[in-house]
């Protein structure tokens, strides 16, 4: 069809009816999560500092009110609808500003140049984030309905079992990648038992932080590292969503919704079981390949050399909660992995590594 040149904006219902699966975004969010991120560490020459927070978190969406109208040349015009976002996470413990993202999320029909269609009972997804350390990102991928316990594997220990339920990506784990281009390790893979001699020592919460092993709570007020930041967090962050939907079904509450998948590229290889070293120095892999997967980022020319971002890849889950006595409510979970490529400077040659920036949060729907 051909996109009209006039947009007049439609009433509310039909908004949401172009947003479809995205329309339960709509509106503030607010909650509480788990950033892990190895950055560089210039000063101390030490590879890298290892920074863990516990977070607060606001999440904004609004609707775009009229179509995106992309015109069409090797097909038909099309029409994207969409919601922008503002995104701003603080340590929970100082108040400390970690991350403030304004972006886009649209959804967009099927295509036949290129040749893309949605999931069955799905729709065609993309999030636009630029963040103001001078990267940008776009990550395309599905929306998909689901039905049952969010996370929480099924069939699975609750705690520590099975890739998260309804997630296209098997792992979020925080292990330091290398040589650069390796899978992504498995879940619950523990830097101490999985590299020779130990591995990085700040990955290990049993060391003291110090100039020489830079961890928070290392040059934090106060510095103490909060007692929620645990070894089986560090190794597997999706934990801290598990331990939330376990005691939401101790309460008896039952879980429906829709779990958005995106990637900036379109394809990402995991391990499939954590290595113990020297019992399992390898470990079978799986190669995550779909169709809507791809994208990109974008980094200032000072990261390029010093930190690029390479792969962004995250899950997000739309929660409606419903009780046989309690009021039904909106919940928000997802958990995001970004790949930072930088040096091992402590090692010979000075190889480049993918380290993990690992980010998971449960936010509500607020008023206001």
């Amino acid at each position: 069809m051909t996109v009209p040149t006039v947009r007049l904006t439609p009433d509310n219902a039909t908004i949401d009816a172009q947003l479809g699966l995205l329309a339960e975004l709509n509106g503030t969010w607010h909650g509480q999560g788990f950033n892990l991120v190895a950055r560089p560490d210039f000063e101390d020459t030490a590879n890298t500092f290892l920074q863990l927070d516990l977070t607060r978190e606001t999440l904004e969406f609004d609707p775009i009110s009229s179509a995106i109208p992309n015109r069409g040349f090797a097909q038909p015009d099309i029409e994207l609808f969409g919601l922008t976002y503002l995104q701003q996470i603080t340590d929970a413990t100082t108040g400390g500003a970690l991350h403030i993202e304004p972006g886009i999320w649209i959804t967009q029909p099927a295509t036949s140049n290129p040749p893309l269609t949605p999931p069955p009972a799905g729709q065609i997804v993309a999030r636009m984030g630029n963040i103001p350390h001078g990267n940008s990102l776009l990550a395309e991928g599905a929306a998909t309905p689901f039905s049952g316990p969010p996370v929480i594997s099924p069939g699975a220990n609750p705690i520590g079992g099975g890739s998260p339920a309804f997630s296209a990506f098997p792992s979020f784990n925080s292990t330091p990648i290398l040589p650069l281009g390796s899978p992504i390790f498995a879940g619950g893979n523990a830097e101490a038992t999985s590299k020779p001699g130990g591995g990085f020592s700040q990955y290990t919460l049993t060391n003291a932080a110090s100039p020489a092993n830079p961890r928070t709570p290392l040059g934090n007020l106060p510095e103490v590292l909060p007692p929620g930041i645990t070894q089986d967090l560090v190794n597997d962050p999706i934990l801290l969503l598990q331990r939330t939907i376990q005691d939401q079904i101790a309460q008896g509450y039952s879980f429906t919704g829709t779990a958005l998948n995106i990637s900036t590229q379109a394809s990402v290889t995991f391990n499939t079981r954590p290595i113990v070293l020297p019992a399992t120095p390898t470990s079978p892999t799986v190669t995550v390949s779909l169709p809507q997967f791809g994208g990109g980022t974008e980094n200032l020319a000072f990261l390029q050399t010093n930190a690029t971002t390479a792969l962004v890849y995250a899950t997000f889950w739309i929660e409606t909660l419903t009780h046989p006595t309690q009021p039904t409510f909106m919940q928000l979970q997802y958990a995001q992995m970004v790949l930072l490529n930088f040096p091992a400077i402590t090692i010979p040659g000075k190889p480049n590594l993918s380290w993990p920036h690992v980010s998971v949060a449960t936010l509500r729907r607020t008023f206001g």
